[in-house]
């Protein structure tokens, strides 16, 4: 008699890597280093301006239970560039284990960077753990950002069952910058409705300068604000501004409108609004 193997066990995993790295050049940046592989890729268009912008794309579409996803930039110093996704990241609904995810940035001093990453979606039952970490170099400038939403809110999906861990890790020579450690599971959703949780929110963001002087664009920042749903804070070199919504698009539309002042430009081309 033939052995029969469970089909459930060799389901195929997603794996994919992207690695861009740049040095600065006369009239903007030049590539040095590309490495793509499996489901990862990395894109350079064509833009306007002197800075280039990388779009990382999974072309699985999704994430699920058992899959690994990198994308890394190195950015060399007095580099300027803007990173960001080709879309909203999905984490879909897992068959057993968590979707690993993680995101490594270097920043050389003088360099700027702009990462700016679509929002992840998160659908029922899915599991993802993501890593975030940037590492920047002397008077090196970081704007990023990172926003999430709990399900397809027009589609009336109401979460109840999700594992998800988050990790932003920003170091400047090695010494922590911004570490925000965050975990959504049951128990969380469960509890949405405390002020001192979600608090009915359904879409949430932080976007955070980090750089020299950072503070002194608070008020710029504030300025901009919905009166309700978001704030801003500034300390030592860091501008963070919070941002919380029963619907997605009012929270991506305050967001952007807050990038682009910071940013001092419009966003990247593949953002829709």
């Amino acid at each position: 008699m033939l052995d029969q193997t469970d089909s459930l066990n060799l389901m195929q995993r997603t794996r994919g890597r992207a690695e861009v790295a740049l040095r600065a050049a006369p009239g903007g940046a030049r590539l040095t280093h590309l490495h793509q592989s499996g489901s990862a890729k990395a894109m350079l268009p064509r833009v306007h301006g002197a800075a280039p912008e990388v779009v990382f794309l999974n072309t699985a579409g999704g994430l699920t239970g058992g899959d690994q996803m990198r994308f890394a930039l190195d950015l060399a110093e007095n580099a300027r560039a803007t990173a960001t996704t080709q879309t909203a990241e999905r984490a879909y609904a897992s068959s057993g284990g968590n979707a690993q995810l993680n995101v490594d940035l270097t920043v050389g001093a003088g360099a700027h960077l702009d990462w700016l990453p679509q929002e992840t979606i998160l659908f029922e039952d899915s599991a993802l753990t993501r890593r975030t970490t940037i590492a920047l170099t002397g008077d090196a400038h970081l704007l990023m950002v990172e926003m999430v939403v709990l399900g397809r809110i027009a589609m009336g999906e109401e979460l109840r069952r999700i594992r998800f861990n988050d990790l932003r890790h920003v170091t400047r020579d090695g010494r922590p910058e911004l570490i925000e450690p965050l975990q959504i599971t049951d128990d969380n959703l469960l509890k949405s409705a405390s002020a001192a949780g979600l608090s009915h929110a359904r879409a949430f963001a932080t976007l955070a300068l980090i750089a020299p002087g950072a503070e002194d664009a608070l008020e710029t920042l504030r300025s901009v604000l919905p009166e309700t749903g978001a704030a801003a804070s500034g300390w030592n070199g860091k501008c963070v501004a919070r941002f919380m919504g029963t619907d997605a698009m009012p929270v991506r539309k305050a967001l952007a409108k807050a990038i682009t002042t910071l940013r001092g430009g419009p966003l990247p081309r593949v953002w829709q609004l």
